[in-house]
């Protein structure tokens, strides 16, 4: 990904943090040594961790945004 923003770079740490946390359960660090069944759930867990972060993030954002659009006085 060239320049990503703010919430793409935090995303990414967060699908990082859950294809670890998906290596650490099943006791495998070497990607080398994961069957194809393994492997397809370490890439689930990393880009579900990555898409779902990115949502809340932009849910927050909207929220946010939402909250500083002024209401129109007619």
């Amino acid at each position: 990904m060239i320049d990503p923003t703010p919430n793409e770079a935090e995303a990414m740490t967060v699908g990082g943090q859950m294809g670890g946390e998906y290596l650490e359960s099943i006791g495998k660090s070497d990607l080398a040594t994961l069957t194809e069944i393994e492997w397809d759930c370490f890439i689930d867990a990393v880009v579900t961790g990555y898409c779902d972060h990115l949502r809340e993030l932009a849910a927050r954002d909207r929220k946010r945004l939402d909250a500083m659009t002024p209401e129109v006085p007619f």
